[in-house]
């Protein structure tokens, strides 16, 4: 598969402090082929309200153009890392900063694998990432991630259980400042790249979005996926008392 355009952009805040941006689509969807993805395999409410899949992210050209990033990797992912790697070999990217994903996550191993051989052939060139693949991380990346390459885990996810704050590097969606300086966690508002160069406890203020912030309803994103994770167990486990107190089949 050919692409002719260049894979990283800048948006307006992420030029402001050198950082270039790889997408792919928010969370799930169906391709122009008819072909269905979910590149944030591990999403749990964030996927309620995800900046991503609002505003510009949603316009034609910019959904077309993270759906071709898709098709690359999926279709053709030795193609697109020798391009990637074409791509960041250009001088203006030595000592730089790549974020990857300002939409979508490590939705494979394969996946999660590119990036990282990316990383350790570029040496001179910095890579961070938000997510919320955990167990892929703690098995692919933890054992011995680059030196260039740094992640925040954060939470909304489906594995927020597997988070260890006092030892993880977390960021946590709240209501407003306001709430992240009341909780003592640092705020990464001033500059993206304090979520992985500040201190280990990052507060991401909400997107301003008013039918968001409804749904968030002044919880933190940690705290609504608890509540949902608590109400699926007591389902879980209703279903469980159900089916042990129901009466055997009488035989025929």
């Amino acid at each position: 598969m050919l692409m002719s355009a260049r894979l990283l952009t800048q948006n307006r805040e992420m030029r402001q402090i050198g950082v270039w941006n790889w997408s792919l689509p928010a969370w799930a969807g169906r391709l122009p082929d008819g072909r269905t993805y979910n590149t944030c395999p591990s999403a749990g409410i964030c996927a309620q309200v995800c900046y991503a899949r609002h505003g510009t992210y949603t316009w034609p050209i910019v959904r077309a153009k993270h759906e071709a990033n898709l098709m690359y990797v999926v279709d053709d992912l030795p193609g697109w890392q020798s391009a990637m790697l074409a791509e960041l070999s250009a001088p203006k990217f030595r000592g730089g900063w790549i974020r990857i994903h300002d939409s979508g996550d490590f939705f494979s191993d394969l996946y999660l694998q590119a990036w990282l051989d990316i990383c350790r052939a570029l040496p001179d060139t910095n890579f961070y990432a938000y997510t919320k693949e955990i167990a892929r991380f703690r098995v692919l990346v933890e054992p011995d991630p680059p030196p260039n390459f740094l992640w925040v885990y954060s939470y909304g996810g489906t594995q927020d259980a597997a988070l260890d704050p006092a030892v993880d590097r977390v960021a946590d969606v709240f209501p407003d400042e306001e709430a992240i300086a009341a909780a003592g966690w640092t705020s990464q508002e001033a500059s993206d790249l304090l979520a992985v160069l500040g201190p280990r406890l990052v507060g991401v203020p909400a997107n301003r979005i008013p039918f968001y912030l409804k749904r968030l309803a002044g919880r933190r994103f940690s705290e609504w996926q608890a509540e949902v994770d608590a109400e699926r167990t007591s389902r879980r486990r209703l279903r469980l008392v159900a089916d042990n107190t129901r009466p055997p089949a009488q035989a025929a």
